[in-house]
C-alpha cells in the first residue's frame, strides 16, 4: 500500500510540471493573441496553432515519462500503449473563451484505466489554479485541501450547462425550462466543460448538466470530483473514448433533483443507487 501511495505521489508531481509547461506554453499563444488585429482568420489560426502545440508537447513529455501508457488526445493524437492505462488529454479546452481573451480555459490531463478516469490534473494558467486528484491522490487545489461542499440550499442553487452545437433547440429549452421552472434555480454556461466541473468542487455551483461533452472534457475532473463526493451519470462500460457524452454530476441529493430531467431529454442515467456503488 505504501508503495502504491509513493508511486500515485510521483506520478502526480510529474504530470502537474507537464500540466504547468503546457500551460506557460499556452499562455504564451494566449498573451500574444491582445497584439493581433481583430480578424477572424489570424486569431483561429493561432488557437489552432496553439491547440497543436500545447498537444505535441503533452505527448512528447507524456511518452517520456510514461513510455509503455497510451495516449488519447483532442487534437488527433492517438498513439496506443502496453500498460493498460491511458493519458486523455485536452490542450486547451475551452478554445472559444481562449480566443476572445476570456481567462475561463484550462490543459486537461487525465488517466483512463481499466475503463474508468481515475487521476487528473486540470491547469488553468490564466486563472491561476491547478486541481489535482484521483483515486489514491487527495483532491487539492493550488496544493491545499478543498473545503467541505456546501449542503445543497435550492433557494440559491446553481447548475452549469453544456450544449453541444449538434443538440436541438427543442433539448436545449426543455432543460432550461426544467431548471428556470421545475426546480427554480439558476444557470450558467461557461463554455469550458473543465471550468464548469471546477466550479462545482469549488462549491461555486451545485452541479453540471452536459448534452454532449467529448470524454477529454471530463477525464481529469470525474476523479478529482469524486474524491468530494461528487457523482455523475456516465456508464462508462456502455462508452468508448470517441463516444459523445450526455450526463449530470452533482450530489446524490442534487442529482436526484435533475433526475427527472435525465429521463425527458433523455440522458443515459444510471441508477443513484448504482452510482453510490461506484458502478
Amino acid at each position: 500500500m505504501h508503495n502504491s501511495a509513493s508511486a500515485a505521489c510521483a506520478v502526480k508531481a510529474v504530470v502537474e510540471d507537464i500540466a504547468r509547461e503546457a500551460g506557460k506554453l499556452a499562455l504564451t499563444y494566449f498573451q500574444s493573441l491582445a497584439s493581433l488585429p481583430v480578424e477572424k482568420k489570424g486569431h483561429l489560426d493561432l488557437v489552432t496553432e496553439a491547440d497543436k502545440q500545447v498537444e505535441e508537447l503533452l505527448i512528447a513529455r507524456l511518452q517520456e515519462a510514461f513510455p509503455d501508457d497510451g495516449i488519447f488526445g483532442e487534437e488527433g493524437g492517438e498513439i496506443p500503449g502496453t500498460s493498460g492505462r491511458i493519458w486523455v488529454i485536452d490542450p486547451i479546452d475551452g478554445t472559444f473563451n481562449f480566443v476572445r481573451g476570456g481567462q475561463n480555459w484550462a490543459v486537461s490531463i487525465g488517466i483512463y484505466e481499466s475503463r474508468r478516469p481515475v487521476f487528473g490534473v486540470i491547469h488553468a494558467p490564466a486563472r491561476g489554479l491547478t486541481l489535482v486528484g484521483g483515486k489514491t491522490v487527495p483532491t487539492r487545489l493550488n496544493g491545499k485541501p478543498v473545503k467541505p461542499l456546501p449542503a445543497l440550499d435550492m433557494s440559491r442553487a446553481s447548475i452549469g450547462l453544456s450544449f453541444h452545437p449538434s443538440v436541438s433547440t427543442a433539448d436545449r429549452l426543455e432543460v432550461i425550462r426544467f431548471i428556470s421552472d421545475d426546480l427554480g434555480i439558476s444557470f450558467r454556461v461557461g463554455g469550458a466543460a473543465t471550468i464548469s466541473l471546477v466550479e462545482v468542487a469549488m462549491g461555486e455551483t451545485d452541479g453540471y448538466l452536459s448534452l454532449g461533452d467529448s470524454t477529454w472534457d471530463v477525464m481529469a475532473a470525474l476523479p478529482i470530483l469524486d474524491n468530494l463526493g461528487i457523482l455523475h451519470t456516465i456508464d462508462w462500460d456502455g462508452i468508448d473514448l470517441s463516444s459523445k457524452l450526455r450526463f449530470a454530476c452533482g450530489s446524490p441529493e442534487f442529482l436526484n433533483k435533475v433526475h427527472p430531467l435525465l429521463e425527458r431529454v433523455p440522458l443515459p442515467a444510471k441508477s443513484l443507487e448504482a452510482m453510490e456503488q461506484g458502478a
